[in-house]
């Protein structure tokens, strides 16, 4: 099993943390990075839009991967979220068997 990051962009705080704690309550993440708010600029339906979004990273193991991408999307606010994965090349022992462990 390896450690793998998942990274995802929501609506705004309320939203990462809801489905974050979700995501750690359900054992599909070890836990969940808030990181503050991002601006974002994208084509939508044709239009160029912008958007002040908020950032997260998941960590999960590459077992659990495929389940946590299913639940975000499934509980997520947009039609075509942003999730995406980050496989990690190295970490620290300590912290992967305590990813693994936390998504048992």
């Amino acid at each position: 099993m390896s450690v793998v990051f998942v990274y995802a962009i929501f609506a705004n705080a309320e939203e990462a943390e809801r489905i974050g704690r979700a995501m750690v309550e359900e054992h599909l993440a070890a836990c969940i990075n808030i990181l503050g708010p991002v601006r974002s600029i994208y084509r939508w339906k044709g239009e160029i839009e912008s958007a002040d979004e908020v950032t997260a990273i998941f960590k999960t193991s590459s077992e659990a991967v495929e389940r946590l991408i299913t639940r975000v999307a499934a509980l997520h606010s947009y039609d075509v979220p942003c999730i995406a994965t980050w496989p990690i090349d190295k970490v620290l022992r300590n912290y992967a068997a305590w990813v693994e462990d936390s998504v048992r």
